[in-house]
């Protein structure tokens, strides 16, 4: 299973301004990378030894209007390089315990998308394109390392090889129209083959196992609500059931999810003194390993007086099997429970400029979705090094 490049990418987002507004600023073309250098391992019910494991992500954003009087038009690229071992080899969880973790080590061409204002309250958008960068992701979760605090592992797990999230994005064009100011709508047709140039075949430009469709809509007024639907337009097997002549029977891979984030605590300088989330997915349960899942947590920024750019955050994340994998699982003599359950506590600080430092405790729950097992704790420190051109 894949997970989503959110979490990733937000463990420095607190000390990063968004690429696009830097573009505004600096004459319409800015340059930023983020590098993550992590050191993660088990140190209880699973193989005691570390992994080193890294990421590379370069983007770069182009305004139309103050390069060349376009207006309303921009441009967004993003190249990721990631390198090094695989933790989740020994701790052997479901959903994974870090979210830069790869299988396949190499550079690739991460997003490449043109986006255009259609008057003043809708855009569009068209590309090689994360779907986790707008849909089904909350900010206050982005600092968790956790994959399935990224996104949904009902959803994560779907698609031919893992739809258009981290590591690999697809085709795609996305809607957007905000009716008001604290309201949205958008809506996306994805490839349901992900691939970009870097991978085995690179771009799938044929579509022939179809499409992702999927669509969000929320309230922003006071934090988020957010309710979101996905379907696949083209039928998968079913894991278990037969049909005629012994045939996989077909189905139609779907879900929905609920997102809710909300400032709570007295205010400080004007900003919140933290945020609790909460996220709530559920998929066919016939198609992939996960009928859903749930994750929730807080995010506590500046826990540390005199500590401006430090965060701190608790979360859970619990995902269902589906009955169709546990039936699959027994069939072939692994029996397997209904819920994998993570929690995870983590912190981050800034060491001088442009370096971030982040501590990171986990402990799996039936890691594997196995009951007889023990529970696996994880230890992590992740470097962030940042920098813009």
């Amino acid at each position: 299973m894949r997970n989503g490049l959110g979490g990733a990418a937000c463990a420095a987002a607190m000390a990063l301004a968004p690429t696009m507004a830097a573009a505004e600023e600096a004459g319409g073309l800015a340059v930023g990378a983020v590098y993550n250098l992590d050191l993660m391992g088990a140190v209880e019910g699973a193989p005691q030894r570390g992994r080193v494991l890294d990421k590379l992500m370069i983007d770069v954003d182009l305004d139309f209007d103050r390069l060349w009087g376009w207006s309303g038009g921009r441009a967004h690229l993003g190249l990721m390089n990631s390198t090094g071992g695989e933790p989740n080899a020994d701790a052997a969880t479901l959903q994974g315990i870090n979210n830069i973790e790869v299988e396949r080590h190499r550079g690739r061409l991460y997003e490449a998308w043109l986006e255009q204002d259609l008057g003043p309250a809708a855009s569009v958008r068209a590309g090689l394109y994360d779907l986790n960068s707008e849909f089904y992701v909350t900010d206050s979760s982005g600092l968790l390392i956790g994959p399935g605090f990224g996104i949904g592992s009902e959803l994560a797990a779907t698609g031919v090889n893992g739809p258009s999230i981290f590591p690999s994005t697809a085709l795609g064009v996305r809607f957007e129209v905000r009716p008001t100011e604290t309201t949205y709508v958008r809506a996306a047709l994805i490839g349901a083959r992900a691939g970009v140039p870097g991978d085995p075949g690179g771009v799938d430009t044929n579509f022939d196992d179809g499409g992702l469709v999927i669509a969000e809509a929320g309230w922003t007024a006071h934090g988020l609500l957010g309710f979101g639907y996905w379907r696949y337009t083209d039928p998968v097997d079913d894991l278990v059931d037969l049909g005629p002549g012994g045939t996989p029977r077909r189905r139609t891979a779907q879900g929905a999810y609920l997102l809710v984030e909300q400032p709570v605590g007295p205010e400080r300088d004007g900003a919140a003194r933290a945020t609790v989330f909460a996220r709530l997915g559920v998929s066919d349960g016939r198609t992939a390993p996960f009928s859903g899942g749930w994750q929730a947590g807080v995010l506590i920024p500046q826990p540390v007086a005199g500590r401006p750019d430090s965060a701190l955050s608790f979360g859970v994340s619990q995902g269902w099997t589906s009955p169709a994998w546990r039936d699959l699982s027994a069939a072939g003599g692994a029996p397997l429970g209904p819920t994998e359950t993570q929690l995870e506590i983590t912190y981050i600080d800034r060491l001088m400029p442009g370096v971030m430092i982040q501590p990171d405790l986990q402990v799996v729950l039936d890691p594997g979705a196995d009951q007889g097992r023990d529970a696996v704790v994880v230890l992590g420190l992740r470097l962030t090094y940042e920098f813009s051109l």
